[in-house]
């Protein structure tokens, strides 16, 4: 047989290889940051590829071939899983988010939402070569190693091992996930996740109290001097929190062409305290990262979802607050109890107990469990039932009928939005969320035709965004170009509306401070009269305070926070990042739409303040 070493070197393995790699780097870079190719990062993500085509080179032979198929598989998985991760989250996926595994089966219509048919062009190699590993003797044989290449392999692996190395080393301090991914390389950053959680040191967590977390809050942010508005104003009521599924502010007092679009939260919002600039801060876990936020007052974990990584800790929560009042502590959900893990998230905030899938059963069906109205309609049943029968309660009403990807069935689309709309996430967006709406009227008018509605203190926020600005095509941008007034971006995606209803005791107004959802605990803590004394919160009562600094984890990078100004997302630091000022914000007293770096730090002191504190709380078990 011919040698091959004969041959010129891009006929080789490790010449094709490399060609088809730097393709999939590319397109993994155009989707996740940008159009345009910084060299030294792109050089930086090759040799990190060379790292492993060495490894083949210099120790397979008869089965080269094989190896490079499955080192070609698993790169290429990664790379795809990077830019549908991103597409939805903004940020890039690492080996944590395995612990979402089995939820992606629930949440496929997403999931192929996401997926544009040119990302699967990725693969095409890998099926070719496949057919051609099956099927031709030459190509399995092809470019077995020759012993005078492998002092050249060995060299070319040392050079792209420090390489790849160097690249972490000098990147490593870069706070923003994002950046640190896109000057590490992609490969090199995946390494790098799993070697810093295999090797982080186990400093002592620091023993945090309240008044460390005020003090890294602001000073303004509390004024002892002055006695709390509202104090009491809702106690003894029951309590009801409606949490809606990806609703945004955005779509608040908003027509098209006529069509008033969420006219049930339009009248609220008119007749009751509503927050413009409310924003989320869940994290991987979404909807139950806000159950989480709105219980806890904690900031969600660094990675994973609150409801799997935080359970194992006797968590201080509203309900054990409640529980002490001699209130029943319920929630509402038409999914099953073990979608998220919320079994176990539900026992650790000391819930009484939960109404699920085996309580609303399958009628209505529509995608993962009963429509919203059967959820709200047996919910305000049992809710008539507990005040008939002397029983105060602390209830969560989680909706769901408006989740991602928005695709609901023609009858029950409400509204027609204009032709322009038509086929577009936007259009599916909106008209989901015009659905949702309708279902809540329903169940105010249910709560209020049963005596509970007058008899509670109502809160209603939005869990989580529905449109990530990272997966709008151009059209879809323009389209709420035109219906916002101005780009659509971080300070509309993450904007969250939040409506408190004390009827007959709260007079209706609008609130333009900055609060997060941190906030929901001390604020209803507020009016309930419920005793915060000694209880570490992070969140502070946005009825009584303007001032706020909101860290974000997760759906923007570490190191961004939101203040009555603007939102801050860094850049590799404080000094290349970038400020979004928020178009409808409170101008605080002496300073334009900017930020601080010392806000920037108190930001990230806070975050890891909190992380220092969960990690104290004793175990649950």
């Amino acid at each position: 047989m011919q040698r091959e070493a004969s041959k010129p070197f891009y006929t080789t393995p490790f010449f094709v290889f490399t060609i088809l790699m730097i393709f999939k780097i590319y397109l993994s870079w155009f989707v996740i940051f940008g159009a345009s190719v910084e060299a030294l990062p792109l050089v930086t993500a090759i040799f990190s590829i060379w790292v492993l085509f060495c490894l083949i080179e210099r120790f397979s032979d008869k089965r080269k071939m094989v190896c490079y198929m499955i080192v070609n598989i698993v790169l290429t998985s990664i790379y795809f899983a990077a830019i549908m991760y991103y597409k939805y989250y903004g940020v890039i996926v690492t080996y944590r988010a395995l612990q979402q595994a089995n939820q992606v089966t629930q949440v496929k219509g997403s999931v192929f939402h996401l997926m544009h048919p040119y990302f699967l062009l990725i693969y095409v190699d890998i099926v070719v070569m496949l057919l051609l590993q099956a099927f031709s003797r030459k190509f399995r044989t092809w470019g077995r190693a020759k012993a005078r290449y492998r002092t050249w392999i060995s060299l070319g692996f040392i050079v792209s091992l420090v390489f790849s190395f160097g690249a972490v080393w000098f990147n490593r301090d870069i706070v923003n996930e994002v950046k640190q991914a896109q000057h590490m390389g992609i490969l090199n950053y995946e390494v790098y996740t799993i070697a810093s959680d295999l090797f982080k040191g186990s400093d002592k967590p620091v023993q945090v109290t309240p008044e460390m977390v005020k003090a890294l809050k602001g000073e303004n942010a509390l004024d002892p001097t002055q006695p709390a508005q509202f104090k009491g104003l809702a106690k003894g009521r029951n309590v009801i929190v409606i949490q809606l599924e990806a609703f945004q502010d955005i779509l608040i007092g908003k027509s098209i062409d006529g069509i008033e679009l969420t006219p049930n939260m339009n009248k609220l919002a008119k007749e009751n305290v509503y927050f413009k600039n409310f924003f989320q801060q869940a994290g991987q876990g979404n909807t139950s990262d806000a159950e989480y936020l709105l219980n806890t007052s904690l900031f969600v974990p660094p990675n994973g979802a609150a409801a799997q990584t935080y359970v194992d800790k006797a968590l201080p929560s509203l309900p054990k607050l409640f529980k002490t009042e001699g209130y029943d502590a319920v929630t509402f959900h038409t999914n099953d109890v073990e979608f998220w893990n919320r079994k176990e998230l539900y026992a650790a905030l000391g819930f009484d107990r939960h109404y699920d899938k085996t309580f609303f059963k399958d009628e209505d069906f529509l995608f993962f469990g009963a429509s919203d109205p059967v959820l709200y309609r047996k919910t305000a049943e049992e809710m008539g039932r507990l005040q008939k029968e002397g029983t105060k309660f602390y209830a969560n009403v989680i909706s769901m009928s408006s989740h991602h990807p928005f695709d609901l069935p023609e009858e029950r689309r409400l509204i027609k939005l204009p032709d322009k709309y038509q086929g577009t996430f936007v259009n599916d967006y909106i008209t989901a969320e015009n659905y949702a709406d309708h279902a809540l009227g329903q169940f105010i008018e249910e709560l209020k035709a049963n005596g509970v509605w007058d008899n509670s203190l109502i809160v209603i926020y939005g869990d989580h965004m529905g449109m990530p600005v990272y997966s709008l095509t151009d059209h879809e941008k323009d389209l709420l170009k035109e219906y916002l007034g101005r780009e659509y971006n971080y300070q509309d995606m993450l904007n969250i509306p939040l409506i408190i209803s004390v009827p007959g005791k709260l007079e209706a107004r609008t609130y333009s401070h900055v609060g997060g959802q941190i906030d929901l605990l001390p604020t209803i803590a507020n009016l309930m009269d419920l005793s915060l004394k000694n209880q570490v919160v992070f969140g502070q009562d946005i009825l009584n305070n303007r001032n706020d600094l909101l860290p974000e984890r997760y759906y923007l990078p570490s190191g961004s926070f939101i203040t009555n100004k603007a939102i801050f997302v860094p850049g590799k630091g404080y000094e290349d990042g970038e400020t979004y000022p928020l178009p409808e914000g409170e101008e605080p007293q002496g300073g334009p739409n900017e930020t601080t770096k010392d806000e920037y730090d108190r930001a990230l002191q806070l975050i890891k303040l909190c992380d220092d504190y969960v990690k104290t709380l004793p175990e649950r078990y």
